[in-house]
């Protein structure tokens, strides 16, 4: 495969290609990588986000790249790397180089920290790091799906989300009254207050203010130290029903109100950025819009345009499926053939209840070691040991301050973080023994559901790599032309289709989820179910 690392020099790209290096103007970079696209080649480059949205821009698919900045950190972190190997002068600008998040799709940036930076150097100590590890084929594998997820959130960004803003108009005028003027609150949060100030003889109280509301509830003699929602429902009181209503309408209205649609949707799409590796076990993050917390009060103006449909897709109980395969518990992988993996443990007796099953397993990788999910432990210990032994060890390696790594090598920061996080040595410990055992268990927790978690979101890109080049066979044209991805959420994705194509793309997004879990887990007997969903409106998915 034809490998070809670019470089932004001055107002060129510098293209080194086949032990040749030359130039080419930047506006003419959009027709070389055409061309070049053609055959089968992979692409380096310091950033994703610095080079693919303006490619996109022009028309012009990737079909593969190499991330040096999101490789960098995966190395940087993973146990099994010599870090002798990866450093060098430019490692801190490397470190601390961040992905770009604008709406200019455009090549060069003025003062651009990457600038500093030399990728072709960069690209050499990573490839030398990488033929020296002892799991290089994991870390490979690894990298390649952090870098296809790279292309897979600019696409998305670029092909945004159909966003009817009529429709979202309507929901919010339906729900909160006409959009008030600036400063003003609108007609049914406006009523809302008035009861609550009459039920709590409170007429000046704000209910924007969580201060002012916990005062006013003390005042009229609520035993509440808090004004959280699951607080609010313990009482009885006239208060709580338009308190509760008020709170819920106020967050929409700040999350995804007027203010929202004006600054996120254009041109009747809704374009996040979305960052992959923008969390430390690997899962993804995003900036603009709260991409990855669109509340289901609004789905329904996420609407397929005419003649197209969406394809919703979802996993059941991915991390304890996953939880299952990387730990080879043939009993947990038996209740994962279940379509509800929790009922699947019910059926075999590991417990009585799908509650009981449920609340143990999210215990056991999330640390809830005590109350019901502690009663439930020694149960699941006896039927899944490899399982639970599992996360039991990375909860005693972080307690130690070790470093954990998923299946395919990502490794945990180290408790403290700083310079030794970049080591993965522990740092010297500080404050009380009480501090500091507080904070050994925490991280013992943190560690727990690290391995799953970070496995769990690799065996979602590795659905994602597969599925965005199965989408791409199925059509014709640009990318908005054919099936395409527009949102994914760690275990769920949203392909914008063509209508007569649908049926297909549910099909290859089963057969992607199958294949991600043979590559991760080979002939394992452990299944991926989906809950696939062919619809007009993201609503109607449920």
């Amino acid at each position: 495969m034809n490998r070809i690392v670019l470089v932004r020099r001055g107002e060129d790209v510098e293209v080194h290609e086949l032990a040749t290096v030359h130039r080419i103007a930047a506006p003419d970079l959009g027709g070389f990588v055409r061309d070049r696209e053609a055959g089968p080649v992979r692409w380096i480059w310091d950033d994703t986000t610095r080079w693919y949205p303006a490619l996109l821009a022009q028309g012009v698919r990737v079909a593969r790249c190499t991330d040096l900045r999101l490789t960098h950190a995966v190395l940087r972190r993973t146990p099994f790397a010599d870090q002798r190997l990866l450093a060098a002068g430019t490692t801190p600008g490397w470190d601390a180089l961040q992905p770009v998040t604008t709406s200019e799709a455009a090549l060069f940036p003025l003062a651009d920290p990457a600038d500093l930076l030399d990728p072709v150097a960069e690209h050499e100590r990573q490839l030398a790091t990488l033929a020296a590890s002892p799991e290089r084929r994991r870390l490979e594998l690894l990298l390649a799906a952090e870098s296809s997820g790279a292309l897979v959130a600019a696409e998305m960004t670029s092909a945004g989300l159909p966003w009817r803003a009529d429709l979202h108009e309507r929901l919010l005028t339906d729900l909160l009254g006409p959009r008030p003027v600036a400063g003003h609150r609108p007609a049914v949060l406006e009523r809302l207050a008035g009861q609550i100030r009459a039920a709590l003889d409170a007429p000046s109280l704000n209910p924007d203010s969580p201060a002012d509301v916990l005062r006013a509830l003390q005042t009229a003699g609520l035993p509440v130290e808090d004004t959280r929602s699951w607080t609010l429902v313990q009482l009885e009181h006239p208060v709580v029903p338009p308190l509760l209503e008020y709170k819920k309408l106020s967050r929409l209205l700040t999350a995804n109100g007027w203010s929202w649609l004006d600054t996120w949707v254009r041109d009747g799409r809704f374009r996040p950025w979305f960052l992959p590796g923008g969390v430390v076990t690997g899962r993804w993050a995003s900036t603009g819009g709260g991409a990855l917390s669109v509340p289901v009060q609004v789905r329904s103006a996420a609407r397929a345009d005419e003649g197209h449909r969406f394809v919703v897709a979802d996993v059941a109980q991915l991390e304890p499926r996953v939880l299952a395969a990387m730990s080879g518990d043939l009993a947990m992988a038996e209740a994962a053939r279940a379509a509800d993996l929790y009922q699947g443990m019910v059926d075999a007796g590991a417990v009585a209840t799908r509650a009981e099953a449920k609340v143990g397993i999210l215990g056991a990788m999330y640390g809830g070691t005590r109350g019901e999910s502690g009663r439930m432990m020694p149960r699941l210990t006896r039927r899944y040991p490899r399982a639970i032994g599992l996360v039991e060890e990375a909860a005693r390696a972080g307690e130690r301050g070790e470093v954990v790594h998923t299946l395919l090598g990502r490794g945990s920061p180290v408790p403290g973080g700083g310079p030794a996080a970049d080591l993965g040595e522990p740092p010297e410990p500080t404050g009380s023994p009480q501090e500091r055992d507080r904070r050994r268990r925490a991280w013992g927790r943190f560690t727990r559901n690290f391995v799953v978690q970070g496995t769990a979101a690799e065996w979602a890109l590795c659905w994602l790599a597969d599925l965005r080049n199965r989408l791409w066979q199925l059509g014709e044209g640009q990318l908005e032309d054919r099936p395409h991805l527009v949102f994914f959420l760690h275990d769920e994705v949203v392909v914008h289709t063509p209508e007569h194509l649908a049926d297909v793309v549910a099909d290859e997004v089963r057969l992607a989820a199958a294949g991600a879990g043979r590559l991760l887990f080979g002939d394992f007997p452990v299944d991926f179910p989906l809950d696939v969903a062919v619809v007009r409106s993201w609503a109607e998915a449920g």
